[in-house]
């Protein structure tokens, strides 16, 4: 058993480094990972999924584009609330949800997209998370668009 974790452990580290090692030659990597939360990973999976930022006309289709978007049932005076849609990259809606969650709950520094998230967190409670996930593909687009030029 002891073996078999050593080799875990060496692999792990061997594809840790080429990640960071990715990350640090790509110019768009090096600035997506200045945003706060956003690690080599998900720098990585969201420039690999969007692979052209200037696709998108409109800031709200990044967000859509990885099923971000609360879905809605409207039908006369009601108007329902329901989950995400859950559409397109799974990987990189994971990252960016995680990248959230880690803003959110570890991160010590206070920025403005932490504190419109602790903001959401106390009127919306779970649901923050995909709105600040949402928020920050939104600004590693916009990020991304100043090095794509």
């Amino acid at each position: 058993m002891l073996d078999a974790q050593q080799v875990l452990l060496a692999s792990y580290q061997e594809l840790d480094r080429r990640v960071k090692l990715l990350t640090s030659q790509d110019p768009a990597c090096i600035l997506l990972v200045t945003a706060p939360g956003v690690g080599a990973v998900t720098a990585l999976n969201f420039k690999a999924a969007i692979d052209d930022p200037s696709r998108f006309t409109s800031l709200r289709l990044v967000g859509a584009h990885f099923g971000l978007t609360p879905g809605r049932f409207q039908l006369g005076d009601s108007d329902n609330h329901r989950r995400i849609f859950k559409a397109g990259d799974a990987d990189v809606r994971s990252a960016l949800y995680s990248a959230a969650n880690l803003l959110l709950s570890r991160a010590s520094a206070m920025s403005p997209l932490k504190t419109r998230g602790m903001h959401l967190v106390k009127t919306k409670g779970r649901r923050a998370t995909v709105a600040v996930a949402r928020k920050l593909a939104v600004i590693l687009h916009r990020i991304w668009m100043l090095v794509w030029g």
